[in-house]
Order: structure tokens, then sequence, then C-alpha cells
């Protein structure tokens, strides 16, 4: 692949040409033999700017923007222009997207385009907050504050999904295993029992022959009912990846007691977080408010967020009176922002709410575990007693016999 540079010699002096190699890195490492400082790459030729697109293949991870936020924070703090501590991270990172990124966030500066342009142009890996938050921070010259608070939110953000999935590490394992040991148990096992039954005399119970039945079955058809398996996760993957498989599992979630408060608190934890970032960067309230429903996940949180603004602070209701009319909202989310509302500190009452819900997210998921792990172990040792029973009912009956 051709790249077309732009670099400066140590004396200053510009040049500019192309080079044949493997990525933007590799451009970067034969820059740095050379001491040339790097101002712009761009894959040249044809479909170049297709190519460069496809860099963003793999996807920017919530650590890689932790790592970018924090990191161009310190460096504005200490200083450093946005181009040089952009140079500085383009040797420090090693993925390409986050070089692409970074190189093509150059270009569009030293093209007088404002920083959250670039962010704008890639939704799929920056969400709207984002791009809003640095559009406002940018503009009211508080970019470091900015950049410093949202590596801040970011982290929280990437501690609390680790959380999350290593509570659920456990009960995902449970479920496999056990699925697994049944299946080999009811089509191998179970079998070789049942025929010693079915060719004899005895005729076993009602219940047990259907069991045995299920048995011969998955014995006679296992490479089928694999097959059936593996396709069926597959397309459970892809419908859940849909639009309509998003909305189905999210009214499934909205109807489970236990599930249900935990992705409640989760929302109402967002929600606070961003709406105070929003607030403390100057963002209008109506414009926050807007962008905090499209970050928000949950439906039925997006849809009360969006009637709060165009619905009741566009008719002249205060932030207290359009919150009061939401259902959704717990009372006590409903009077803090009122009364913060009236004292002017809504940014900082939003944080402390952010933080309280945090924390019970976190006894939410403790508990939600705690009833999946022993609902599993029921589930489980129900389905294996009832292969048990119909084994050792027949076993009695031969017994009596003797």
């Amino acid at each position: 692949m051709q790249f077309h540079y732009k670099a400066s010699e140590t004396s200053g002096k510009l040049i500019e040409g192309d080079l044949d190699a493997g990525s933007p890195g590799e451009v970067l490492e034969w820059m740095v033999q050379r001491s040339l400082k790097p101002i712009s790459i761009k894959v040249a030729g044809v479909g170049a700017e297709k190519i460069m697109k496809g860099r963003f293949s793999a996807k920017i991870t919530i650590e890689d923007q932790v790592f970018l936020t924090k990191y161009l924070a310190l460096m504005l703090k200490v200083g450093t222009d946005l181009f040089k501590a952009i140079d500085i991270l383009v040797l420090d990172f090693n993925k390409p997207a986050m070089k692409a990124l970074l190189l093509e966030m150059k270009d569009a500066l030293g093209k007088g385009q404002p920083f959250y342009t670039t962010f704008a142009r890639h939704p799929q890996h920056f969400s709207p907050v984002f791009v809003n938050l640095i559009k406002a921070g940018e503009s009211s010259g508080t970019l470091e504050e900015v950049l410093n608070k949202l590596s801040v939110d970011l982290e929280k953000q990437w501690e609390l999904r680790n959380k999350i999935k290593g509570s659920l590490v456990y009960p995902f394992i449970l479920v496999i295993l056990s699925l697994v040991v049944l299946f080999l148990m009811v089509s191998l096992a179970l079998p070789q029992i049942a025929e010693t039954f079915t060719s004899g005399a005895l005729e076993p119970p009602l219940f047990s022959r259907i069991v045995f039945a299920i048995g011969f079955f998955f014995r006679d058809y296992m490479v089928l009912l694999i097959f059936s398996f593996i396709s069926m996760g597959v397309g459970t993957w892809i419908f859940l990846k849909s639009v309509t498989g998003k909305r189905f599992v999210s009214r499934l979630i909205g109807k489970t007691p236990v599930v249900k408060e935990v992705i409640r608190k989760i929302a109402l934890q967002r929600f606070a977080s961003t709406l105070s970032s929003l607030i403390r960067s100057g963002t209008p309230i109506l414009e926050a408010l807007e962008t905090t429903a499209e970050s928000a996940g949950i439906g039925e949180l997006k849809d009360a967020l969006i009637r709060i603004a165009r619905e009741g602070l566009t008719k002249g209701l205060t932030v207290g009176e359009a919150f009061r009319k939401e259902p959704y909202f717990p009372r006590v989310v409903v009077n803090l922002v009122a009364i913060s509302e009236q004292s002017g500190h809504l940014e900082e009452v939003l944080d402390t709410l952010s933080d309280f819900y945090e924390s019970e997210i976190d006894a939410s998921i403790k508990t939600l575990v705690s009833f999946l792990e022993p609902a599993l172990l029921v589930v489980i040792g129900g389905v294996v007693g009832l292969v048990a029973v119909a084994v050792i009912v027949p076993i009695y009956q031969l017994v009596g016999q003797v």
C-alpha cells in the first residue's frame, strides 16, 4: 500500500512524498529513523478514502477512549499543544484504528476544522455525549477539564461493565457446563440404561418410557441436534444484534423482576452522570437532555427525557416540574432535581446521584448473582432428578418381581 506523507526536518524544512508500507505505523517508524517530524499521513491513489475507512474496522474500545482522553488532558495540562500531543500519542498507540484516528484528527486540525469533528465522523465508536462534550469544551476553552472529566466517566463505565461481566462469568460457565453434561448424559448414558429395561419383559411406567424415548432420540440424531443447536445459537446471536432483537430483549428484561431493577439503576446512573457532565461543560439544558436521551439505551428513559425537553421545558415548565410529570424517575430523584435547580447546583446533585446509583448497582448485582446461582442449580438438579427417577422406578419394579 502506498502512503503520501508530509513531514518536517530538524531544520524546519517541509518535505513530502510517497512511501510503500503496510500501515501508517510503518511510515511513522520510517520517519522516526530519519529524525522527521510527522505532519500527516494519507493513503495515496484511487480508493484511498475507502482504505483509510477500513482502518476503523477494528473497534475502538472504551479502554482506548480512556487512554486517549486521559493523556490528551495530561498533555494539555503541562502546556503541550494539540498537534504535539497527537504526535506523541501516534507513536504510543500500536492499534491501527487508533493511529488512523489520530492522523485523521491531526489532518482535520491542519485544515482548520474543529477538534470534535473527527470524533463526530465516527459515531460507531464515539457517542453523541462524547462528541458534544468535546465540542462544548473546545468552544468554551475548557477542553482540558472536559477531557479529564471524560476520562474519569469512561473509566467508571469501564469498571462497571467489567464488574457486571465478572459477576456473570460463574453463572454463565455453570449453565454451559451443565448443559453439556446433561446432553452427554441423555444422549450417551441414558440410552444404554434404557435398553436394559426395554429389551426385557419388564414394561417401565409411562413416565420412564417418555424419558427413555428422549434419550434414544438424542442418541439417534446427535449430529443433527448438535448442528441445530449451533444454528440456533448463531441465529439467536444475529437476532439479538438486530433492532427488533434489542427491543425484544429490552421488553423481556423490563418484565424480569430482579434484572429489571438492576437495568433501571444502571440507566439512572448513566443518566445522572451524562447530564451532569453536559451541564458542567456549558451545554444548554434542552440540548443536554436531548443528547442524554440519545445515549440512554433504555426506551422508557429516552422517551421520558424527550418529553421533559420538548413537552415540559419548551412550554415554560421548570426542570423540577417537568421531571415530576414522568413516573419513570423515583421520587427521590425528582425531589433532588427540583431542589438543586432552585439552589443552582444541579450538576453537583446529579454527580451525587450518579455515585449513589453506582453503589446501588454493585449491591443489586450481588443480589442478582445470589438469586441466579441457586435458581440455576435448582433447575439443573430438577432435570437430573427427573432422569434419575425415570431410571430408579423400573429398577424397583424389577426388584419387586424377583
